[in-house]
Parts: C-alpha cells; sequence; structure tokens
C-alpha cells in the first residue's frame, strides 16, 4: 500500500484533525478518496485500538467539520494481521472544507487554497450552468428554419424525426425550452452579424472597403472565408495538368481562426466578429480574451484551448468543422509559424502576415491585389511580359533558368553565379513571384521554388 493523491496514510487517530483536511483536499481534487488509520506514512501496518464506538467517534467528526455534508463508509478492517480503520469517501458537490478551509491534495500533500484558486474552482464546478450556449433563450421551435435543421442533422449523420426531437438529440432542447446555441445556427431571420474591411495601409485611417455581413453562424464562417480570400493575393502552381490557386495565408489556417473565433467569441458582449485586411496582415477579431487559464504563452505551445461556448463547439465537431481532441491551435501553428496571437481591450486577435507587402516593400512597389506592375517613373501600366524584358534584360531569364534547373538554389548562390548583388537578386524574385510566373514553398531554409505556367515562354524571350 502506497499514499497517493487519492489515499492518506495516518498512524493513529491523534491525527484524527489531518485526516479531516485530507478528505476535503481529495475531494476537491478528485472527488473521492480513502483515509487508512493505523497504517503508517511507508504503507506498513502499525493497528491501533479501536471498537465500534472509535468508529462512531470518526464519522461524528467528520459530519461535525466537513463542508457539504458526506457521508463516508467506514469499517474495521485487519491488515497484515493488525485492526485499521477504512474511511471510503466520495462527492461532487466541490469546493468541500474543513474547518470553514479549502484545501487541495498535489501528490501526497494537502495545500490550503488561496482565494483566487478557490475562485477558479468554484467557476470550474459551475462552468456549464454559467456558458450563455447553454441557457435558455426567448426563441422558439418556430422561429427555427426546419430545412437548415434537417440538413445539418443529415450532415451529422443522425435520424431526422420532428424538429424538436433532432435538438433534443444535439443538445439544444431541454425541459421544454431552446437553448441560445439553437437560433445561431438555424434562426429564421439571421441572428448575428460579421463586419469585415480593407484598409489602405498598415494602419485603420483610411478605409478602401466595408461590408456587414448578416447571417447564421455557418453562412458567417464561409463569408469571412470568402472575402479575406477575395482582398490579398493569389497565386498558383500547376499540379499536373491542372491550375491550383495558392493564396499567399495559408487556407487551411485562416479557416480555423474564423472558427474559433465564431466558437470561443463571449457572447455576452454585444461587439462583433471583425475581419480586417491591412497591407502587411489580416486579423481576425472576436470579442473575449483567452478563457480560463490559458495564456498567450500557451497557445504559441500548442496546448489545447478551453472552450467558452461546449455546445457550439459540439456542434461544429458534429460536422467535423472542429475536432474534440482541441488540434485547433497546433493546425494553425503549422500551416502559419509566423501566427500572431493579441489582446486588445476585450478583443482577442489572430493576426496572419502577408507575404506579398514584404516582396512589394523590398521591389519597391505597391500594387493592390490583381493589379498589374508597371514602371514607377511613367505612371502608365506596362504588361508584366514586356516590364520584365524592359527593366531586367537577361537577368530574370537566367534566374528562372537556374531554379529549373535547381529548385533549391539560393539568393546568394544566384547571385555569385551570375555576379550580381543580392539585393538585385532578391529584387528580381519579388518581381517574378509578383508576376505569377514564381512561387516559394516550404519554409525559409527548407523551402523550393517552383517555376511557373509562362514563365518558360519568357526565359525563352529573354534570353534571345
Amino acid at each position: 500500500m502506497k499514499e497517493s493523491e487519492t489515499k492518506e496514510f495516518k498512524r493513529s487517530l491523534a491525527e484524527l484533525n489531518a485526516g479531516l483536511i485530507s478528505i476535503s483536499a481529495i475531494l476537491n481534487k478528485h472527488g473521492q478518496g480513502e483515509l487508512w488509520f493505523g497504517i503508517r506514512n511507508d504503507g506498513k501496518a502499525a493497528g491501533l485500538d479501536a471498537t465500534e464506538k472509535t468508529l462512531r467517534d470518526v464519522s461524528q467528526s467528520i459530519a461535525a467539520h466537513i463542508e457539504p455534508k458526506i457521508y463516508p463508509h467506514i469499517t474495521l478492517e485487519a491488515v497484515d494481521h493488525v485492526a485499521c480503520i477504512k474511511v471510503a469517501f466520495n462527492g461532487q458537490e466541490t469546493p468541500y472544507y474543513t474547518h470553514g478551509r479549502a484545501y487541495m491534495r498535489v501528490a501526497d500533500e494537502d495545500r490550503q487554497l488561496s482565494a483566487k484558486e478557490l475562485e477558479k474552482l468554484i467557476l470550474a464546478k459551475n462552468s456549464g450552468r454559467l456558458c450563455w450556449d447553454n441557457e435558455p433563450c426567448r426563441a422558439h421551435v418556430a422561429d427555427l428554419d426546419e430545412g437548415k435543421l434537417k440538413r445539418f442533422v443529415e450532415r451529422a449523420g443522425l435520424d431526422w424525426g420532428t424538429p424538436v426531437n433532432a435538438l433534443e438529440k444535439l443538445g439544444l432542447f431541454k425541459e421544454g425550452k431552446l437553448l441560445n446555441a439553437a437560433p445561431l445556427f438555424f434562426a429564421k431571420a439571421a441572428p448575428m452579424q460579421l463586419r469585415c474591411a480593407v484598409f489602405a495601409s498598415t494602419d485603420s485611417a483610411t478605409i478602401l472597403d466595408r461590408h456587414d455581413i448578416d447571417g447564421d453562424i455557418l453562412e458567417l464562417v464561409e463569408e469571412a472565408q470568402k472575402y479575406v480570400l477575395k482582398n490579398i493575393h493569389i497565386g498558383m502552381r500547376l499540379d499536373g495538368l491542372y491550375r491550383v490557386d495558392v493564396p499567399e495565408i495559408s487556407a487551411e489556417a485562416l479557416r480555423e481562426a474564423i472558427i474559433n473565433a465564431f466558437c470561443h467569441r463571449d457572447y455576452r458582449d454585444p461587439d462583433y466578429v471583425q475581419v480586417a485586411i491591412f497591407k502587411d496582415r489580416v486579423e481576425i477579431r472576436n470579442p473575449g480574451k483567452l478563457y480560463g487559464s490559458l495564456t498567450l504563452d500557451d497557445l504559441r505551445k500548442g496546448y489545447v484551448s478551453q472552450r467558452r461556448n461546449p455546445l457550439i463547439a459540439d456542434l461544429f465537431r458534429r460536422i467535423e468543422m472542429m475536432e474534440a481532441w482541441g488540434r485547433g491551435m497546433p493546425l494553425i501553428l503549422k500551416n502559419a509559424p509566423d501566427v500572431v496571437f493579441r489582446e486588445v481591450g476585450n478583443l482577442f486577435i489572430v493576426a496572419f502576415n502577408r507575404p506579398s507587402h514584404a516582396r512589394e516593400t523590398e521591389a519597391g512597389t505597391v500594387p493592390g491585389p490583381g493589379k498589374t506592375f508597371g514602371k514607377k517613373s511613367s505612371g502608365k501600366k506596362v504588361p508584366k511580359r514586356k516590364f520584365l524584358k524592359e527593366s531586367s534584360g537577361k537577368t530574370a531569364g537566367a534566374i528562372l533558368e537556374l531554379m529549373t534547373e535547381n529548385p533549391e538554389i539560393t539568393a546568394g548562390q544566384i547571385g555569385r553565379k551570375l555576379d550580381i548583388g543580392d539585393r538585385a537578386v532578391r529584387k528580381q524574385i519579388a518581381k517574378l513571384r509578383d508576376a505569377k510566373l514564381l512561387l516559394r514553398t516550404g519554409g525559409r531554409k527548407l523551402g523550393r521554388w517552383e517555376v511557373l505556367k509562362g514563365a518558360a515562354r519568357v526565359t525563352l524571350e529573354i534570353s534571345i
């Protein structure tokens, strides 16, 4: 026998008061455990003189000094041929107090809880009751779109019966009332709004476009992603004979951040989920800071997130838009390792850097999405092929040829082969990428160059 987080040994009944503290500490951590009298700390039985009156005295002491009340099972047990007292207990009404103080079991020790720790324990106990999405709402079943509900049920792989039956299966209808999460997904009238904007520079001084979108939670997830992809640069690579669009921000990471914004936002806050597109970054903002005890450092380490809205998260999981295993943050970090997490006021912000801004800054040009490069001095647009030929001579073609021969070649190696400076090489590479003739895949150290469709003709024309 060994002491553990759920098992405590006391040499004699002289340690009864310490034993009561162990009971409340174990209950607060695990909800059940055992306390033994007559056993030493090393697990060897020492025995004690005990009668039925002794057992009643232990029971009365527990009843008098531990709150809320518990009803332990107290027995006289023979261990190594000597008498010992076993107290088996359980309870789920945390926090438990001994002599008016709360304790927590840590390994085989009992530590008194601070006021802050006690507050967290109480909040954790009532988290399900306190969650906004689990609360009854004013809407009625008649306010829901039966078509939306039926499509969701089919997508989730559940059998369709009646609307009420389907809502009960999804955990959205209890004691004759709809819960708050139901209208978010299935209301006839748009239950919420998404606010999107494109800004002219790296701050919010000048707005180029603004769009407020009304809809249900699933519609707004799709609209948010569409809005971003419409307003950032999209590259291209070839997959066999087919063209594959490659956005400058990972679509997988972007979608995960958008789903998280709607899933983990604070719905008690009347503010909106926002999509803000700047020249150098895209920000996904949601009202409500990190939930529970999570920190920004925890997110960077890929720790599992705590769920502010567990019912909403479960609905996303049912249609495979979110996993139950908390892999959202690791997925974002894998696909966008330079992502930035911030908290400003009551907003949680996920910011994705835009590589196009760095390239345009280095090349001395800042074209908008879909725009064609032109000579800065003339003020007139010049077709990208003509621009490359006139401004670069044979350099651009030579760079493409070197990259075709060795996709892992570095800017420094190119510069040495062509006898030009690194800065000039990087400038030409930026122009080729913005002209949609070149794509960089992978990381900075292990990445590769992909010479795209149309670049072969440009190489030929420049080399002649």
